[in-house]
C-alpha cells in the first residue's frame, strides 16, 4: 500500500519547514509546497497541486504575517488569510482531502482572565487578526472536514521569530527593553508540527466522529509575559556560549507598534487533550531543542 500524503502549502515558513523535516508516522510522507510554487490565492494551481499529488490530508501554513504591515497592507492579508484560506479548504474537500489550517491567538481581544477557549467569541484588534478570524469562516464554509488550529506565539529554527530576533539583538546590544504586560504560550514549530502529524494520523487512521473536526488549540504549555520569555532565552543561551545583555521589562505603552496586540492570549488546549491525547510539554525544554540547534554548545 503507498504512503499516504500529507501535502503542506506554505512549505518555506516556519511550520511549513518543521513539517518537511519531522519524523513522519510509518505510512506517511510529507509534500512541502513553497509560496513560490503554489499560490494559494489561484485556484488552478492549487487544483494542480492537488491532482498531482493526492493527499489525504492537506495542510493550510501559508499565510500573511507581518502583522503591523498589515495595518496599511490589509488588502493584502485579507487575499492571502482569508481568500486563499478558503480556496485551499474548497481545493481540499473538492479532492476529498481533509484540511488542516492553521491560525492565531490574535483572532481574540485579549479581554479575558482565563485562557481561551475555542468556542469563546472572537474580536481581533487589528487587520491581521481580522484576515485570519475571515480565514477561519472561509474555510469552515467551504469544507465540512476541517481542522482548524489556533496557536500562538511561533518560534523555531527557520524563518523570523522571537528566539531568533532576542539572540540578533542581544549579540548586538548591552541591554533591552521587553514588553512585559503581554502574555501568551510560546509554541516551538517543532512541536506543533508533530501535532498535525498526530491529528492527520487520526483522521485518516479509521473511523473518524464529527467530534475530531472544528476548532482546536495548539501551544506549548506555560504562559508567560514577551519579557520572561526574552529571560528564558538569554538565561538558556548563556549556557550555550551564546548573548546575555541586561533585561528592562516595560510596558506595552512604552513600545507603540501600527497593529495593537491582545495583552492576554494564553490558548487553552485541553480540548485536543481530550480528543485527540495531544498533551503539549513545557515551552522551556522546546526552547532548549531550538537553541541547541541555534546556539550548539561551545567547548
Amino acid at each position: 500500500m503507498s504512503d499516504k500524503t500529507l501535502l503542506v502549502f506554505g512549505g518555506d515558513g516556519q511550520v511549513g519547514r518543521a513539517l518537511a523535516e519531522a519524523d513522519t508516522p510509518p505510512g506517511w510522507r510529507v509534500v512541502a509546497l513553497a509560496r513560490a510554487a503554489v499560490d494559494i490565492t489561484n485556484a488552478d494551481q492549487l487544483a494542480r497541486a492537488i491532482a498531482a499529488h493526492e493527499p489525504a490530508v492537506v495542510v493550510n501554513a501559508a499565510a500573511y504575517t507581518a502583522v503591523d504591515k498589515a495595518e496599511s497592507d490589509g488588502d493584502a492579508a485579507f487575499r492571502i488569510n482569508a481568500e486563499g484560506a478558503g480556496l485551499v479548504a474548497k481545493a481540499a474537500a473538492d479532492a476529498q482531502a481533509t484540511i488542516i489550517h492553521i491560525s492565531t491567538d490574535y483572532v481574540f481581544d485579549g479581554e479575558a482572565s482565563r485562557p481561551w477557549r475555542e468556542d469563546d467569541p472572537i474580536a481581533p484588534l487589528g487587520v491581521y487578526g481580522a484576515s485570519k478570524a475571515a480565514g477561519e469562516e472561509a474555510v469552515r464554509d467551504a469544507a465540512r472536514r476541517h481542522v482548524i488550529l489556533r496557536t500562538s506565539w511561533v518560534f523555531g529554527v527557520h524563518g523570523t521569530n522571537f528566539v531568533k530576533t532576542m539572540l540578533r539583538l542581544g549579540a548586538e546590544r548591552p541591554a533591552l527593553k521587553i514588553v512585559a504586560d503581554q502574555v501568551g504560550r510560546p509554541t516551538s514549530a517543532h512541536d506543533l508540527a508533530g501535532a498535525i502529524l498526530a491529528i492527520a494520523g487520526r483522521l485518516t487512521g479509521g473511523v473518524s466522529t464529527a467530534k475530531l473536526y472544528g476548532s482546536f488549540h495548539f501551544a506549548n504549555a506555560g504562559a508567560v509575559s514577551w519579557y520572561e520569555f526574552a529571560r528564558e532565552i538569554f538565561a538558556q543561551a548563556a549556557q550555550r556560549g551564546g548573548p546575555s545583555p541586561e533585561l528592562a521589562a516595560i510596558p506595552t505603552r512604552d513600545y507603540p507598534t501600527p497593529a495593537k496586540r491582545p495583552a492576554y492570549s494564553v490558548l487553552d488546549c485541553d480540548k485536543l487533550a481530550g480528543l485527540y491525547g495531544i498533551e503539549p510539554r513545557p515551552w522551556q525544554p522546546a526552547l532548549g531543542d531550538v537553541l541547541d540547534r541555534l546556539l550548539p554548545t561551545r567547548p
